[in-house]
């Protein structure tokens, strides 16, 4: 059973609402965390935690943690086939995180709650939110065993399908891409780099090849129609048909597979009196520059800054979280979008594209570093 009151209740337990958690706790603050899944149940989904998400996790507890165990990506590469159309490097950024550091959600969820059981908080699972109500004091959640909590604030960071977001009314508007996507973590022969992150422009859609640590590849990419179970041959075909042309590897295992659809939406308000959205609850958007995870990150960092405000009177600072994490969405959303409808253009456009990429500026890859890594947004 849940305790019966709280300062915050923070309703979901992926990376968005375990870092709001931590913030709230690192303070001293009551905070109690609910999840509708069992633990252990969250598989490996984003697969990067970018330069400025490192920045803000750090006085947290949990960077250094985090950068003993990933690997360190400097180079992020847009290709098509052999060629490079855009070289980005995070290695000359201001920063003490100069790189993408690749290492699997779930690994980074596992830092969280740790990190998170050390100050003395702890996540309720599985506890599946039915029903909640708001006055001017607080909010109750009335919870699938029957328990009910009264908090002063509500956090709704329950992804984009988020219960939350639905039982105070806020809208999402936005859209769905046509395609879907399969994502796979595989080994892979020779012939992929360990430092770099690649995203392929292809006719037939985009793919992503990310390392992860332990001699893993993280492969993601956009089809009319996923496979629910990707083999061998598949991933193979797949190399093969959008990636090198010549030297490519060779797919020897698949670990892990999974299929998803994306979609582009934006929540109209993150804020309905006393409840909060935040990460996927809020924004959800194309996988396109390993943006999603990162951003909810961001919001929680600075959502925890703003609830603890509140608690000590200064109730404006929820509407400046708002006015702050909104409009970077909705930047977040751009890119992706961009990105994406990039990877897919007609046949015949493709050479001008491609051209336009190679002929994109010193000025134009710095800004593309500074929007991926996150630091855009100190």
């Amino acid at each position: 059973m849940l305790p019966a009151t709280t300062d915050v209740l923070v309703v979901g337990a992926g990376p968005t609402g375990l870092t709001t958690a931590i913030s709230l706790a690192g303070r001293g603050l009551d905070v109690i965390v609910a999840d509708d899944q069992a633990e252990g149940a969250n598989t490996s989904r984003a697969a990067v935690v970018h330069a400025r998400t490192l920045e803000v996790l750090e006085p947290l507890g949990v960077s250094e943690r985090l950068v003993a165990q990933g690997l360190h990506a400097p180079r992020f590469t847009i290709r098509d086939r052999n060629g490079i159309l855009v070289s980005v490097r995070f290695d000359t950024l201001p920063t003490p995180y100069p790189y993408s550091l690749m290492i699997s959600q779930a690994a980074t969820e596992r830092e969280l709650l740790r990190r998170l059981v050390e100050l003395g908080g702890h996540v309720a699972r599985p506890s599946t939110l039915v029903k909640l109500d708001q006055d001017g004091d607080g909010v109750t959640a009335m919870f699938d065993d029957g328990s009910e909590i009264s908090a002063k604030y509500l956090v709704g960071a329950d992804g984009m399908h988020s219960t939350v977001r639905g039982q105070v009314g806020i809208d999402f508007d936005g859209g769905q891409h046509a395609e879907s996507f399969s994502l796979t973590d595989v080994r892979l022969s020779d012939g992929m780099p360990a430092d770099e992150v690649r995203l392929y422009f292809a006719p037939e859609g985009t793919m992503v090849v990310a390392p992860l640590p332990d001699g893993i590849f993280r492969i993601v990419a956009a089809l009319d129609e996923a496979p629910a179970e990707p083999d061998i041959a598949f991933v193979q075909a797949l190399l093969d048909s959008r990636g090198p042309s010549r030297g490519g590897p060779a797919v020897r295992e698949v670990l892990w597979g999974s299929r998803f659809r994306v979609h582009h939406r934006v929540a109209d308000t993150y804020r309905m009196g006393r409840v909060l959205l935040a990460g996927d609850a809020a924004h959800v958007h194309s996988p396109a520059g390993g943006q999603g995870m990162n951003t909810g990150i961001l919001d929680a960092v600075a959502l925890g800054g703003a609830l603890a405000a509140a608690l000590d009177g200064d109730e404006t600072a929820l509407d400046s979280y708002e006015k702050s994490r909104r409009p970077a969405a909705v930047k977040v959303v751009s890119l992706a979008d961009r990105l994406t409808r990039l990877a897919t253009v007609r046949k015949g456009i493709r050479p001008l594209r491609n051209l336009a990429l190679r002929a994109a500026s010193p000025v134009l890859r710095r800004e593309l570093a500074w929007r991926l890594s996150g630091l855009v947004y100190r």
